[in-house]
């Protein structure tokens, strides 16, 4: 099961960086260096904005390539070779041209709602959403739980995101 990052101060900042990097760098030798290379960061600290992400085993969107829902015929899992760190979470890609794609743009191809499930934001609930079910709306990529899920989103699409966007991120705090 996924976990939620939540980034709000530069202990915690630093905290998700440590770990992305040493996810990246895993199996290079290079991570057991990694807790000197930490204190070499500013210390000036920037005003983030509280994120949230789905992160399933470390990785967002649970390791797929999040640009190739919007330029492939179906998703692609990414690869470690292609990674980046953005929102508290590391992204993986499935090539260097995706990669560079989405540093260019990330809010264009990242999923909406951080990968929750679009139609369970829409009814006040919070899941992960699946990357296997899934949906592109005037540009935007929406995850869903499950397919019967995704089927009654599709239903009434404009009254789903409307409902969804009115509990985002609210419905997070909710127990």
């Amino acid at each position: 099961m996924g976990i939620l990052r939540r980034d709000t101060n530069k202990t915690e900042t630093y905290r998700v960086l440590t770990d992305c990097l040493t996810y990246i760098l895993r199996g290079t030798g290079l991570a057991l260096a990694l807790g000197g290379a930490v204190s070499l960061l500013p210390s000036t600290e920037a005003k983030a904005q509280t994120v949230y992400v789905v992160v399933q085993d470390g990785l967002a969107i649970g390791g797929y390539d999040p640009v190739s829902f919007h330029v492939a015929h179906e998703p692609m899992k990414g690869h470690e070779d292609h990674a980046l760190m953005w929102k508290g979470a590391v992204w993986l890609f499935h090539s260097a041209q995706n990669q560079s794609r989405f540093e260019a743009n990330p809010r264009a191809f990242a999923p909406r709602f951080g990968g929750h499930c679009a139609y369970g934001l829409a009814r006040g609930k919070v899941f992960e959403g699946d990357p296997d079910t899934w949906e592109i709306v005037d540009g935007q990529l929406y995850l869903f739980r499950t397919p019967r899920g995704r089927s009654l989103w599709l239903e009434d699409q404009n009254q789903m995101i409307e409902a969804a966007l009115a509990e985002w991120p609210d419905a997070l705090h909710q127990d």
